[in-house]
């Protein structure tokens, strides 16, 4: 045989190989490919949540962020490992979770601080709105007006009428510039024509204390902050800040029925996740939160700190923590209400 006739038969058996073992791996990185794609995500959540509380152990935020975590922990079958980051009066934190990734993973407990601090700032590191994602309310309650034992003040009425008679020499006391009680004081001054003097302080503590000392003639403070007081007959309780009276204080009247009707100041509590977490996480976190609170331990926990339980959907915590930055500006503005 011609070695050249031994050859040509060879060759195109070779190519033949070559192209079947090519086409044998094509095959099979495509079905390799096709089974990673059609890999479901793992569940969410598949890791520890991130708690971040933008103020130190031991307060409102920390109380309700160790209580909702443990509980969610249970429902999620994750552990929610709780960060304090203290500073900036809660904007340091809210400025973490604002840049956190938008995985459900770094949330945020905030409370009506949020919105106060966000108004009164010239220049905040991040969108309030965009940045932040609300998830729900978590509670709500009232602040409440007031006066030393011996104050002549007995009702929110006669407080009015005596700061109407001497303008400007009412003194009232707050945790500090931009507070809410700072701010929502402010709106009393307006909407009852008062004219009183701003006295901040670094803390409701010794404000209660220039109360009953008689420095300072009135005081707008959360009502665990002054209760004992109260029971102790060392200050007057002359009215609540809520469109309707406290379940805490039922005797109280409210504000808005004392002579300054359309008044209304609330607190409250919230959770949070960075802006852009997708929908069926918020959804997810919203749904597990709310049966959180809906507990008698958690009731139990709110009520401490003169809070009822009060869930929203996303969407009507959103709209209220939106509404309530511009009306802060609006008041801050006015009242020429700058940071300390």
């Amino acid at each position: 045989m011609n070695p050249e006739q031994a050859v040509v038969p060879r060759l195109p058996n070779r190519r033949m190989r070559s192209l079947l073992v090519v086409s044998t791996l094509v095959s099979t990185l495509a079905g390799s490919v096709g089974v990673a794609l059609a890999q479901p995500a793992a569940p969410y959540p598949n890791r520890p949540l991130r708690f971040v509380i933008p103020f130190t152990p031991g307060g409102s935020n920390d109380i309700f962020g160790r209580i909702v975590g443990q509980r969610l922990s249970e429902a999620m079958g994750q552990p929610v490992l709780i960060d304090n980051r203290p500073g900036a009066g809660g904007l340091l934190g809210a400025g973490i979770v604002a840049k956190a990734p938008p995985d459900g993973y770094n949330l945020m407990i905030h409370s009506t601080s949020f919105t106060t601090n966000v108004a009164i700032q010239p220049k905040v590191p991040f969108d309030p709105v965009r940045d932040i994602a609300p998830v729900t309310r978590l509670g709500m309650g009232a602040l409440m007006i007031t006066v030393s034992a011996e104050s002549p003040a007995k009702t929110m009425q006669d407080l009015i009428a005596l700061a109407r008679a001497k303008p400007g020499t009412l003194n009232y006391g707050s945790s500090g510039s931009g507070g809410i009680n700072h701010l929502a004081t402010e709106v009393l001054n307006r909407m009852a024509k008062m004219n009183t003097v701003h006295v901040p302080y670094k803390g409701i503590g010794p404000a209660l204390a220039d109360l009953m000392g008689g420095q300072i003639q009135f005081l707008l403070s959360g009502i665990p902050n002054v209760m004992p007081q109260v029971k102790a007959g060392r200050v007057r309780a002359l009215a609540v800040s809520t469109p309707s009276r406290s379940p805490f204080v039922p005797e109280v009247p409210t504000i808005a029925e004392s002579g300054v009707p359309g008044y209304a100041a609330v607190l409250w509590w919230g959770l949070f996740a960075p802006g852009g977490t997708p929908r069926p996480v918020i959804e997810r976190l919203n749904a597990e939160t709310v049966k959180v609170l809906q507990t008698a331990e958690m009731r139990e926990r709110l009520a401490a700190e003169g809070a009822e339980p009060a869930g929203t959907t996303p969407e009507a915590f959103a709209r209220i923590v939106r509404e309530e930055i511009q009306f802060w500006r609006s008041v801050a503005r006015d009242a020429a209400i700058r940071p300390d």
